[in-house]
């Protein structure tokens, strides 16, 4: 199944070095339209505008993954592990590297407009008539769907599932280290070679050596910072809030039977949801903030505010509140309304969690064991144990959630009917 190429590939990498491709069906997906559509859509969505070295690609992340499947396995294979099954080692970096090929534009926020999910864009790409299926169907007919069984994480053997989705993946350990080296922090790194030299294959899952149990707390402590320092970053947050509410605007604008000055035939089917396949792999960033600028004088008021705000950085203004309750939300609209703005796209609460560890828990759900696969500890006994057992860190920072909530909303206009506004509404916009 595994056909070399006559002489090795190297990309030039700023995270691994080098990433290495010794396997002609790797290069082939590599040259695909549908992954090099992947170089004009970025890793981080807004993060850019937080974080103005946050412009690298989700090409160069995808790499990053593949590079980190391809050290796992080539360490399991030169040291001969018998609980690695060798013959699966294609079908793993083909997954690796084409996992995130179903990514749209600023894919995380259009998902959540538009319910869509960029895994299951993914396997369509895999299976439809694409570039990539043809390339995987030189391998087997059935090579695109044993792929895209690793995506859906059903394929029958779960160490291959865990390599690009668990607790501990080469997904997870490139962009750790990717978006911390492109935002300028530290908080994402961590010994990333001593990770690799300790994780094993055994009994048909990946686990880690106990002597690396502090290489992971690392890990898991970098992922932690990570989540709070970038990820849920709240200017970040504010250019996130616009972006979905200029998809909003303009389906709602669209359903409507509004005449738009500028429009494509991908975005108007992204608008009213009956995308095919080959509008989705029409759209990219670059499309869509082109979209943007026009639609920045579009005579929709709403509209085109909303878009000279993404587009030249005006963002939404935030201040911490403790526990909102309806009434407070309630008098918040009321003021908003009061000086002519919209409560609908004029404000909104964010309360940004996430968990740094999930602690496995062993209930079922459909017949399978829910969650992603823990982090597992081999000792000098050949016992395992997962990691929050034996771990006082993870067990200190597993379930912890930490978070602010803040509301949103454009100074501009309140500063300027700063008179007409309560009170009580001028201290909690900070406007005093």
């Amino acid at each position: 199944m595994r056909e070399q190429i006559s002489e090795e590939k190297v990309f030039k990498d700023p995270v691994h070095d080098y990433v290495y491709v010794q396997d002609q069906t790797i290069w082939d997906l590599i040259n695909t339209r549908e992954f090099q559509r992947l170089r004009r859509i970025r890793q981080l969505g807004t993060t850019y505008l937080t974080f103005h070295g946050a412009e690298h690609s989700r090409f160069s992340h995808s790499l990053g993954v593949y590079e980190i499947t391809r050290k796992i396995i080539s360490q399991f294979e030169r040291n001969r592990y018998p609980d690695w099954p060798l013959e699966e080692r294609l079908v793993s970096l083909c997954a690796a590297l084409l996992h995130d090929v179903g990514h749209g534009p600023f894919s995380h926020s259009l998902e959540e407009i538009f319910d869509t999910d960029h895994e299951e864009w993914t396997c369509a790409i895999l299976l439809g008539e694409t570039e990539i299926n043809e390339v995987l169907r030189r391998v087997s007919d059935e090579f695109p769907l044993m792929v895209s069984s690793v995506i859906k994480k059903t394929y029958p053997k779960p160490i291959v599932v865990s390599l690009i989705s668990s607790q501990m993946d080469a997904d997870r350990m490139d962009y750790l280290l990717r978006d911390a080296y492109f935002t300028g922090v530290n908080y994402g790194t961590f010994d990333l070679e001593r990770i690799l030299r300790v994780l094993r294959p055994y009994k048909g899952q990946i686990v880690v050596k106990e002597s690396g149990m502090h290489a992971v707390e690392h890990y898991l402590m970098s992922r932690y910072q990570m989540y709070w320092q970038i990820y849920f970053h709240p200017v970040t947050r504010s250019s996130e809030i616009i972006l979905r509410q200029i998809f909003r605007r303009a389906a709602e604008l669209n359903n409507q039977g509004y005449r738009f000055r500028w429009m494509t035939n991908s975005l108007k089917k992204l608008l009213s949801n009956t995308l095919s396949l080959q509008d989705y792999l029409k759209l990219d960033e670059a499309h869509v903030q082109t979209a943007f600028s026009e639609w920045s004088d579009e005579t929709d008021e709403l509209l085109s505010d909303l878009c000279r705000r993404f587009i030249n950085r005006y963002l939404y203004k935030y201040v911490t509140i403790e526990n909102p309750d309806e009434t407070l939300l309630a008098e918040v609209a009321d003021s908003l309304l009061s000086i002519g703005l919209n409560p609908d796209y004029h404000m909104e609460i964010d309360y940004p969690f996430d968990l740094p560890y999930d602690v496995y828990r062993p209930e079922q759900k459909n017949g399978e064991k829910s969650g992603k696969a823990p982090i597992l500890l081999l000792d000098s006994e050949d016992e395992i144990s997962e990691i929050s057992v034996k771990s006082d860190i993870v067990r200190s920072i597993t379930g912890l959630h930490q978070g602010q909530y803040h509301l949103y909303f454009p100074e501009e206009p309140l500063l300027k009917n700063k008179k007409k506004l309560p009170e009580k509404m001028i201290k909690l916009f900070k406007l005093d």
